[in-house]
């Protein structure tokens, strides 16, 4: 349980990790009356675009990363995304500053060993089988214990980088590099997961509030190399693998700890419902709950971590997002094509205005209601293509 502060003055909130998911917390924070302030590892970022206060601060650097939070001492400190000092946040907590959800779910989600290990070997939750790797050498005798294809991905990444599937011995190497190089963090190790046939990967968004554990409707959603491209909700799911689904959820979360909202990501297979990962943190597919929801993602997590009630959530339409992406690096780049995009029925643009383009970089979002999730995603999908990202 999170102990709030009482005081009349608006609370402060520092949010660890700057994107367009911050960006959006940041909105959501200021409805709210918050005094908001926006950290990352480069200046600009989306977040700090409409935070009060902004700082960049390398934040795997354990020194810098208390020295801002002991300047600004926030009421709530909420990490954005996973490369952070965590072994320093579990420090501030026991000195009092309040990490959201709880510095111990932060520690065990930022590498997927951690979640891993937990939801598997602690709460017997049904994953792929898995094994970890040190060295080339130890890669290539895990690859031969789960079996070919399999995943290999790095401990610590965002947004799917240095994920590949494996298909051959000779591309274990390559999977190798691609994952070392991919990674955020000191570490050098990966992670081998077997390969899931599934019929659908799905995000079911975990609200833990005052108010108890509440659930969003289910968010179906395509990945490539590990990034999402597409996200829609509702996904179709029967009843049996949704209670499946939020039973999982419940245990994982629980098991976690404090206010907030969850995204778990999960496989839909014959054999059941398989654990894949949980964000503490709004989750990028969710993004489409701006357009789906009567209170986004964003919202909700605002809410819950104030110790706001949150009676239940309502799904009031079918919708769909559709991510749009640079191809090349730049740091001159302008977004046309945006009233072309908007032409499109219940149709809305994000343009998360990152300073600079880089390869597959997420630089807006198209977001599309609609009578049926296939005309949602059939209009996002037009809508996103009219979308143009140039280079000066």
């Amino acid at each position: 349980m999170i102990s709030y502060p009482n005081s009349s003055k608006p609370k402060k909130v520092m949010l660890l990790g700057s994107g367009e998911l911050g960006k959006e917390t940041i909105i959501e924070a200021q409805r709210l009356g918050m005094v908001t302030i926006a950290v990352d590892r480069y200046e600009n970022a989306p977040a700090m675009q409409v935070a009060d206060h902004s700082y960049v601060v390398d934040m795997l650097d354990g020194v810098e990363l208390r020295k801002v939070i002991e300047l600004e001492k926030p009421d709530l400190v909420v990490p954005e995304i996973e490369a952070i000092a965590t072994e320093t946040l579990i420090d501030l907590e026991n000195e009092g500053f309040c990490i959201v959800p709880t510095a111990k779910a932060t520690n065990l989600t930022m590498d997927r060993e951690g979640i891993r290990r937990l939801a598997s070997e602690e709460l017997g939750i049904p994953t792929a089988k898995y094994a970890f790797a040190d060295t080339l050498e130890e890669l290539r005798s895990a690859v031969q214990e789960i079996g070919i294809p399999c995943v290999i991905k790095p401990i610590m990444s965002s947004s799917g980088k240095g994920q590949t599937i494996c298909r051959s011995i000779e591309d274990v190497e390559m999977s190798w590099n691609e994952a070392i190089s991919g990674g955020r963090g000191k570490k050098a190790r990966v992670i081998v997961e077997e390969f899931i046939h599934f019929e659908s990967e799905i995000t079911l968004l975990t609200v833990r509030s005052v108010s108890g554990t509440t659930f969003c409707a289910p968010i179906g959603h395509v990945q490539k190399d590990g990034d999402y491209i597409e996200s829609w909700q509702p996904h179709a799911m029967s009843e049996e693998q949704i209670a499946e689904a939020q039973d999982i959820a419940k245990k994982i979360t629980d098991a976690l700890g404090g206010y907030g909202l969850f995204g778990v990501e999960l496989f839909l297979s014959a054999k059941g419902v398989y654990f894949s990962e949980v964000s503490p943190r709004p989750h990028d597919t969710g993004m489409v709950t701006m357009a789906t929801q009567d209170l986004s993602e964003f919202a909700l997590h605002i809410r819950a971590i104030l110790g706001y009630p949150i009676p239940g959530v309502q799904l009031l339409t079918p919708g769909a997002s559709r991510t749009v992406k640079a191809w090349k690096e730049s740091k001159g780049y302008q977004i046309e094509g945006i009233e072309d995009s908007l032409s499109i029925p219940n149709t809305q643009v994000r343009i998360f205005g990152k300073p600079e383009t880089k390869v597959g970089r997420r630089m807006a979002v198209v977001l599309s209601s609609g009578e049926s999730v296939e005309v949602a995603r059939n209009q996002a999908e037009i809508a996103a293509s009219k979308i143009r990202i140039t280079h000066s």
